[in-house]
């Protein structure tokens, strides 16, 4: 065991299984996951699928945003040589076992988000002094890695890792897509198509969507929405689809969780639209070969945002902005087949190089250091 890394993580994602089972075959990772069910509904990994999966620790709200994972504190008496967390500030727990593996001379490694652009001067403080204690920082993205070496961290101790999915499984699907007429059997029109995958939530800002759509049409330009994913919290966004007399354009599909049926709608869209945050979904569109459009307040963006290359593989419009939301549209709805593959290409060149598990695993294997 002295040879093993130990891994506490807040909640065990089921979209990262394929890096966690590279971790548990490549790195010697032993897995101790907080059963944080209460975060955003998220499906949990099988964890019939880890070798090394040890136990989940429970997890507790502790008051505002403060939580505490009774267990792992315990787990530092275990005689591992590091400890790979989540790098969540406001888990008490980490903060301590963060300060007795330093006691202990055992590394740790943090694994975050990082830095958003919008910290005030209070926040900077306590981030700073969370983050400086590990060893080294394994993060998403390198525009908070930017940040972080502008607020004085050291280039060497920040790692930018990416995030993925099911890489090798949507590799797969991707050999075997090809253009169907879906859309066009649904709409009963050939009007471009937009799309958009994840949750409806007021956060994700449809209802911009929605007008923007509207806009277009004023101009005389049809378009088509899919939306593919279940109703949060939104209870006014149906209402606005009827109001703006869009009703026959939109697709409202559900969840949906076959990657091949995903994988179709989204390979023959001219263009995914997340109005507020992009995440995940950029990753989702980009492994089908669909560019994404998101808004240009980097500070209240997702990591995932800077995989968007504007007219390369998607674009920025104006936070909030619906105009330059229907201006962005239309660069993606009237591409020839040409343009339309050369989009396909460079989206799939994002997850390819950097955005899959393969590449975290090698990224990890170079930078844990267990000597």
């Amino acid at each position: 065991m002295k040879n093993r890394i130990c891994c506490i993580f807040n909640f065990p994602s089921h979209y990262r299984t394929s890096i966690f089972e590279l971790m548990d075959q490549e790195l010697n990772c032993d897995f101790y996951f907080a059963d944080s069910t209460n975060t955003n509904n998220l499906k949990k990994i099988d964890y019939s699928v880890l070798r090394n999966f040890k136990k989940e620790l429970k997890y507790y709200k502790v008051f505002g945003n403060w939580n505490w994972m009774r267990g792992a504190v315990g787990l530092l008496r275990k005689p591992y040589k590091a400890y790979f967390l989540i790098g969540e500030p406001y888990c008490i727990s980490t903060w301590f076992v963060l300060f007795i593996a330093k006691l202990l001379n055992k590394k740790t490694y943090l694994w975050s988000h990082g830095w958003y652009g919008k910290e005030g001067f209070l926040k900077t403080l306590f981030k700073k002094a969370f983050f400086n204690q590990a060893d080294k920082i394994f993060l998403y993205g390198n525009y908070a890695k930017e940040l972080m070496i502008n607020e004085g961290f050291d280039d060497d101790k920040l790692v930018v890792i990416y995030n993925s999915l099911n890489y090798e499984s949507q590799l797969n699907i991707r050999k075997t897509l090809k253009t169907t007429d879906i859309y066009n059997n649904y709409f009963k029109n050939d009007s471009p198509v937009l799309i958009y995958i994840g949750r409806i939530q007021k956060v994700k800002r449809l209802d911009l969507l929605i007008e923007a759509m509207k806009v277009l049409k004023d101009k005389n330009i049809e378009t088509n929405l899919v939306v593919i994913g279940g109703n949060n919290d939104d209870k006014d966004f149906i209402n606005l689809i009827n109001n703006v007399g869009l009703k026959d354009n939109v697709w409202l599909h559900g969840p949906c969780y076959d990657e091949r049926v995903i994988g179709e709608f989204l390979y023959n869209a001219n263009v995914c639209v997340s109005p507020g945050n992009v995440g995940l979904t950029a990753m989702h569109s980009f492994a089908y070969g669909t560019p994404v459009i998101t808004h240009n307040n980097f500070k209240n963006q997702m990591p995932e945002f800077e995989a968007i290359k504007p007219g390369v593989t998607g674009d920025f419009f104006k936070e909030n902005d619906v105009h330059d939301l229907s201006l962005s549209i239309s660069k993606f709805i009237n591409v020839t087949n040409k343009e339309r593959e050369l989009l396909r290409t460079k989206a799939f060149e994002v997850i390819d190089l950097d955005y899959n598990p393969r590449n975290q695993i090698e990224i990890l294997k170079k930078e844990i250091i267990l000597s």
